[in-house]
C-alpha cells in the first residue's frame, strides 16, 4: 500500500493576520448606485462577506471542526491528494466517495457526514485535485477522467474493491466519470446534476415534460446570464489567477457569483477561505480549462445511476441524460432552491443516497 500521511489543517497565525490587513487595505469598486446585482455580484454583497471575514468569522473554529475528523495525504500520479476517511462504527459498512466542484470544496459534504455514517457507509471525501490541501496541480492534464482514474486507485489503495459514487456540481461529472473508468468496482453513482445538453437538433426539443422545460429553461438562464466564468476559466485561467491570488476581496466577488445569498456565510467564507490559505484559487479554476481541452466519451456510462436534484436548480434533462447514461434507476427532484444539496438540505440528501445504495450495498 502507498503511503497514507495523517493530516491536520493549521494554518499559520501570521497567514491570518497578513488576511486581515490584505481585508482592511481593500479598494472598493465603483458601483453604479441602486444597480444591485444586474452587473454582477454587487458590492454591497461583498462588503458584507468580507466585513463578516473580518470581524466575526473564525477560521480556528472552523479547523476544529473538520479536524474532528481524520484526515489524510497521499500522492496519485504525481499530485497530493488529501481526503478525510470516516468510517462508520458499523458493522459491514458499505463504502462512498465523495466529489465535489468549483467554487465549492470539500467541505460542502461535512453536514451529512454524521447522518451517513450513523447509515452504515464509510466516508472518503477527497479534495479535486488542484483545489484547497490537494493543490496547486503540478502540471496540465488533470481533467474529469485524470481525477476519476485517481478516485479508482484512491478506494483501491484504502482496500475497498466495491463502492458507490456521490457527487455535486463538477463532482457529480466525476462521479459518472468514476463509474465508467470502473465499472468493475463501483456499484452506483449519486449525483445532485446530470450534465447532458442538446445537441442542436430542434427536433429533440419537441414534447419535452413539463420537468425537462423547466429544466431547460433554468439552463438557457444561466447561459445568458451567468456563464461568462465558464468561458474565462475554460480560455484563459492564469488571466484571472492573477486578481484572485492577489486579493481576498477579490476572490470574495469572483467566487460569490456561485456561492449566493440563499447559503450561510459561514458555509461561503469557509470555502473561499480554504482556496485563500492554501492559493490554490487560480490552480482550482484550471480544472475548466482541462476539462474543454480533454476528449470528451463517446460512449454512455452503464453503472447504475440516480439522480437527486433541486427544482430551483439546473439538475439535468432527462431524455438527454438517457442518452449518456444507459443505466439511470432514479430521477428524483425536491423544491430546495439551492445548488448545494448536501450541505442545505442534509438529512433529505442523506436519506436519498441510503435509499438508492441498499439496492447495491
Amino acid at each position: 500500500m502507498a503511503t497514507l500521511t495523517p493530516f491536520r489543517i493549521d494554518i499559520p497565525q501570521a497567514e491570518l493576520d497578513d488576511l486581515q490587513s490584505r481585508l482592511t487595505l481593500t479598494r472598493w469598486a465603483d458601483q453604479i448606485p441602486g444597480s444591485g446585482d444586474s452587473y454582477g455580484v454587487s458590492v454591497d454583497r461583498v462588503r458584507h462577506l468580507v466585513d463578516y471575514w473580518r470581524t466575526g468569522f473564525d477560521w480556528r473554529a472552523v479547523e476544529s471542526k473538520i479536524n474532528a475528523h481524520p484526515q489524510f495525504t497521499t500522492e496519485i500520479d504525481g499530485q497530493t491528494v488529501h481526503f478525510l476517511h470516516v468510517k462508520s462504527a458499523r458493522d459491514n459498512a458499505f463504502p462512498l466517495i465523495l466529489s465535489h466542484g468549483w467554487p465549492g470544496t470539500f467541505v460542502e459534504f461535512l453536514d451529512i457526514v454524521d447522518p451517513l455514517s450513523a447509515a452504515g457507509f464509510d466516508l472518503v471525501i477527497p479534495s479535486v485535485p488542484g483545489y484547497g490541501f490537494s493543490g496547486p496541480t503540478k502540471e496540465s492534464g488533470w481533467d474529469n477522467t485524470r481525477i476519476a482514474k485517481a478516485w479508482a486507485e484512491l478506494m483501491s489503495r484504502l482496500g475497498y474493491s466495491r463502492y458507490g459514487a456521490v457527487g455535486n456540481d463538477g463532482g457529480a461529472q466525476i462521479s459518472a466519470e468514476l463509474g465508467r473508468v470502473d465499472a468493475e468496482h463501483v456499484a452506483g453513482v449519486h449525483v445532485s446534476q446530470v450534465y447532458s445538453f442538446p445537441s442542436g437538433d430542434p427536433a429533440e426539443l419537441t414534447d419535452l415534460t413539463e420537468d425537462e422545460q423547466q429544466s431547460l429553461a433554468t439552463l438557457e438562464w444561466f447561459a445568458q446570464n451567468k456563464m461568462s466564468f465558464n468561458i474565462l476559466q475554460a480560455q484563459q485561467p492564469q488571466t484571472l489567477a492573477h486578481a484572485i491570488s492577489d486579493s481576498p476581496t477579490g476572490l470574495v466577488g469572483w467566487n460569490a457569483q456561485l456561492l449566493g445569498p440563499d447559503l450561510d456565510d459561514e458555509f461561503v467564507l469557509t470555502n473561499i477561505a480554504i482556496h485563500w490559505f492554501t492559493n490554490t484559487a487560480g490552480s482550482a479554476i484550471r480544472q475548466y480549462f482541462e476539462n474543454a481541452k480533454a476528449q470528451q466519451p463517446s460512449e454512455p456510462t452503464t453503472v447504475p445511476l440516480a439522480l437527486c436534484g433541486s427544482t430551483g436548480d439546473f439538475h439535468g434533462i432527462r431524455r438527454f441524460a438517457d442518452r449518456d447514461h444507459k443505466a439511470i434507476v432514479s430521477w428524483r427532484t425536491h423544491d430546495v432552491p439551492t445548488h448545494y444539496l448536501h450541505h442545505s438540505a442534509p438529512e433529505l440528501i442523506a436519506g436519498e443516497i441510503t435509499a438508492f445504495f441498499a439496492a447495491y450495498r
